[in-house]
């Protein structure tokens, strides 16, 4: 899939009932400029005020997934995300004249339909995603829910749904690539146990229901009075109990259609994590409340991610530059060579990395019984990988030099120390102009920040006696 953010090409229109609050509902699915992610608009009320899809403004999981900002609710609104997220779109605006889209099978079925018939077009700026490096664990002691994710190139989904009774018993799911979700989980219909489903009548919870959209499991005596019930509530004339245990009416789309839109609604919940993700999540008897629980673990890691501003290198790939060629761009030599490779290169990036060891000769001089490399040294290999970017671009690098005009804005963030892998990464600021850089760099070590800085440069013809 492309890294670029993706947005419909032409807006999109539905119309349906919301399944619990059984209000007509119109739902348009509009374009949105990049970086915009998914943002709900109450058309229906003064000033149309906007939500965004922010697992901050989760209120209610009880039968759906709810949002609320200043008042504006959004209800279930997990089935609408899946679809988009299952279509690898990025940015979208979902105008709405009610509280909650409309239900319609009970799927992403026909959100994924709708967004295809349009089309989706790439944008100009690029995904950021948040990089798991580490397991995560979000656990509900009180209904033994559980949600982990372990590092993965792609984003992969395996639901575990285990609801205790002999109608419907374990099931499983898995989604290997987000490319998959139309055919093997958007038709995956929404679905209830009858004793659930009988409360919410009761209660007068699920107003817009009826068999087409909503499995219902039977787990219980189908007596005439909740017979009598269903009937009126689905405005049927007769209901009936098919062999496999759901009320008549609908046919299973999947032999594991529970543990399909289990995980359906985990996609559609994480995506109010606010960040395309890769890792691999295995959901254990997931739920709304213990997915949205996991959704802000994973929205304050990629807070703390965007924060550090860590970019995901791979430090055993095959450099751009070793030693050799390094030393075939830049006039420097040992003992101040301070680049022993480079990994990548752009015409506005270079990423370039130092292996920190105790047999580096300043460790001789500085601190000696605790070795710290020294800062004005960092700066000057962030110069280093800077120039690689300059000389990189010219035809004969052998005749050029780089020098400092200027060093603003630095900071020293962590002590680099033996032992230590320091990772430069330099970006332009500006385009160069007459042989002047600018430049902003950062040195990590692992994922912390060690050092930054603005470096200013100018690129001269070395003079030739």
């Amino acid at each position: 899939m492309s890294d670029m953010q993706k947005t419909l090409q032409e807006e999109v229109t539905l119309s349906g009932i919301g399944l619990h609050t059984g209000k007509e509902v119109k739902l348009t699915i509009k374009p949105a400029k990049e970086n915009t992610g998914f943002v709900f608009v109450r058309t229906d009320l003064e000033g149309h005020p906007q939500v965004e899809a922010d697992v901050n403004y989760v209120v209610a999981t009880e039968r759906g997934t709810t949002l609320e900002k200043l008042g504006v609710k959004i209800n279930t609104c997990e089935h609408l995300l899946a679809a988009l997220v299952g279509c690898d779109v990025d940015n979208a605006i979902l105008e709405m004249n009610a509280s909650e889209p409309p239900i319609l099978d009970g799927s992403s079925k026909f959100f994924v339909e709708a967004i295809e018939s349009v089309g989706v077009v790439e944008q100009n700026v690029a995904r950021e995603y948040l990089v798991v490096k580490e397991v995560l664990t979000y656990s509900d002691p009180a209904t033994g829910s559980e949600i982990t994710i372990i590092p993965s190139d792609t984003y992969e989904v395996t639901t575990m749904v285990d609801f205790g009774t002999k109608v419907l018993g374990t099931q499983n799911a898995t989604l290997k690539n987000i490319s998959e979700f139309k055919e093997e989980i958007s038709s995956a219909r929404t679905f209830s146990f009858l004793h659930e489903l009988e409360m919410l009548l009761d209660h007068g919870l699920i107003k817009g229901g009826d068999i087409s959209n909503a499995i219902v499991y039977v787990d219980k005596d189908l007596t005439p009075e909740t017979t009598e019930k269903l009937k009126k509530a689905f405005g049927k004339d007769n209901v009936s109990i098919r062999p496999n245990g759901i009320l008549d009416n609908l046919n299973l789309n999947y032999p594991n259609e529970a543990a399909r839109h289990k995980l359906l609604d985990v996609i559609g919940d994480l995506a109010l994590a606010g960040v395309k993700i890769k890792g691999k999540i295995i959901a254990n008897k997931p739920g709304h409340y213990v997915n949205t629980q996991f959704a802000k673990k994973l929205n304050r890691q990629w807070k703390l991610q965007k924060k550090k501003n860590v970019p995901d290198f791979d430090l055993n790939k095959e450099p751009v530059f070793d030693i050799n060629g390094i030393m075939r761009l830049m006039p420097h030599r040992y003992p101040f060579l301070l680049i022993d490779k480079v990994l990548e290169l752009s015409d506005t990036h270079v990423v370039g990395l130092k292996n920190v060891t105790f047999n580096e000769p300043f460790f001789v001089g500085h601190f000696p019984k605790e070795p710290v490399m020294p800062g004005v040294l960092q700066v000057e290999a962030l110069a280093q990988t800077g120039g690689i970017l300059v000389l990189a671009s010219v035809p004969d690098p052998e005749n050029y030099s780089t020098y400092f005009i200027k060093i603003d804005k630095v900071k020293f963030k962590r002590k680099v120390i033996p032992g230590d892998t320091l990772v430069f990464k330099i970006e332009l600021i500006t385009p160069i102009r007459r042989g002047i850089v600018h430049m902003q760099g950062y040195g990590y070590v692992g994922d912390t920040v060690a050092v930054e800085a603005e470096l200013m440069a100018q690129v001269a013809k070395n003079k030739i006696d």
